[in-house]
């Protein structure tokens, strides 16, 4: 595979477990190219054409030097310069990914973030109001990332030589399925937040993150607490949504949330609304996603080398 071919994969695969279905995201791209075409020629010009076929603006190819085969591939949850001065160090690394996005794809994360009030839409929070709490948000976060030193990593890759990538949402859609397909096949045995916990802790990432004090917890509620509706809305869409969204989510029915990570006001905001949360962990959650790509391409020979966080976990046999 060649490091595009690469990439492709990893949108294919998010487009083929997004939240919203694929008919939704399809339509989401049929609406950016109707607005790209009514774009004076000027404006035009500063148009990202990936937008167009790619739907997670947070995903994105930063380096690619053209290599005919891709053999080797450095992984890690956050790929900046020491991770990059490792690869070059290995000598034979051929690809450096990264989860969490680089350069201009984390300049553009704000973009993904309008996902969260669809997927909320499909457990029956109205969109129209899921829009309306989320939009002044995202304009704040995009506002928050435009003085970072978005290249910084970028630029390392470039003068090392080294192709550079880095699959941020499509993963992060992967886990979501997973754990929302595991609930569903124990639906019947999963009654309380303790149960909820243990069904979680099934999974060989975080079993691993148990173990390394960052497992899954009880963040609210307690073992004995009922679940009610659980909700895998926090782990897909490049970062945390409004935290003023939590009344309504109670409103409309959710009582459990299931989220990688979550801030110490986002949970006294949750906590006001009486709803449990889990905080399923965040580097196993980003591990459990980026494990479900990387099996794909370790399937066709390429060998995948874990570093900066990533709980590698094999789902297939050779």
């Amino acid at each position: 595979m060649t490091t595009s071919e690469i990439y492709e994969l990893a949108i294919k695969l998010g487009i083929n477990y997004d939240l919203r279905g694929k008919e939704k995201v399809a339509k989401n791209l049929m609406r950016i190219k109707k607005n790209y075409d009514a774009l004076p020629d000027k404006a035009k010009k500063d148009f990202d054409l990936s937008r167009l076929t790619n739907p997670y603006s947070d995903s994105l190819i930063l380096v690619d030097n053209k290599k005919k085969q891709i053999k080797k591939i450095l992984v890690g949850i956050d790929m900046e310069g020491p991770e990059l001065l490792l690869a070059k160090q290995l000598g034979d690394i051929d690809l450096v990914i990264a989860h969490h996005p680089e350069g201009p794809a984390l300049a553009a994360l704000a973009e993904v973030m309008h996902l969260q009030a669809q997927v909320l839409a499909t457990y029956g929070v109205p969109i129209n109001i899921a829009e309306s709490i989320d939009r002044p948000h995202i304009s704040g976060v995009n506002r928050s990332l435009s003085p970072i030193n978005h290249d910084r990593s970028v630029d390392i890759a470039k003068i090392l030589g080294l192709d550079f990538m880095c699959i941020h949402t499509p993963a992060d859609n992967l886990a979501a399925d997973f754990i929302i397909k595991l609930l569903k096949k124990n639906a019947e045995d999963i009654e309380t937040v303790g149960e909820l916990v243990d069904l979680l802790k099934t999974i060989p990432e975080y079993q691993a993150a148990a173990i390394r004090k960052a497992g899954p917890m009880i963040s609210i509620g307690n073992p004995d607490s009922s679940c009610g509706k659980i909700v895998v809305t926090e782990f897909t869409g490049g970062t945390n949504g409004s935290k003023d969204i939590y009344e309504k989510m109670s409103h409309y029915g959710i009582g459990t949330i299931i989220s990688m990570h979550m801030s110490e006001a986002y949970r006294q905001e949750v906590e006001k609304h009486h709803m449990n949360v889990i905080v399923a962990g965040h580097m196993a959650s980003d591990s459990l996603g980026m494990n479900l790509f990387l099996d794909e391409i370790e399937k066709k020979g390429i060998k995948i080398i874990p570093v900066s966080g990533l709980i590698r976990v094999k789902r297939f046999k050779k």
